[in-house]
């Protein structure tokens, strides 16, 4: 667990710095691709734990809500301009509606504090009851900025 922190400590501290560094546009949409899979797995670990497609899993629940409250915040960054084009399913908007899409970071970001809180609680319970107002914040943000 300890190696997990360090890690994730390591990564708040230096994913500002990076963010502010990408050489071209497509090292920014990589960063926030690779961001958003990582958030993706874990949430995705979280969700199977919480419906009983998976084993309950007290020690996994807190690692994935550990990742899920970091990566939540990472891929932000890598959204600069000139990342609307290229390996991107970002849709225009995100940089046309700029409040809006800011909503849907603040609101995924919270939403996935409140459910890593519960994953790390030890309790299968307090995982469901969190799952579930929390489950829909990816499909609010790719309903109105991601292309299919």
């Amino acid at each position: 667990m300890r190696t997990l922190a360090s890690l994730a400590l390591a990564l708040a501290i230096a994913a500002p710095a990076a963010a502010q560094n990408f050489q071209k546009p497509e090292d920014a949409i990589k960063y926030r691709r690779s961001a958003l899979t990582v958030l993706a797995a874990h949430f995705g670990t979280l969700g199977a734990m919480a419906n009983g497609r998976a084993p309950y899993d007290a020690a996994q629940a807190a690692k994935s809500g550990d990742v899920v409250a970091l990566a939540s915040t990472l891929p932000w960054a890598g959204f600069i301009a000139g990342t609307d084009k290229g390996e991107t399913r970002a849709k225009p908007e995100i940089w046309t509606e700029q409040a809006k899409f800011k909503e849907h970071q603040d609101r995924l970001v919270d939403n996935m504090q409140k459910l890593s809180a519960a994953a790390k609680s030890g309790s299968l319970d307090q995982l469901k009851a969190a799952w579930g107002p929390n489950s829909g914040s990816c499909k609010a943000c790719h309903d109105n900025f991601r292309k299919d």
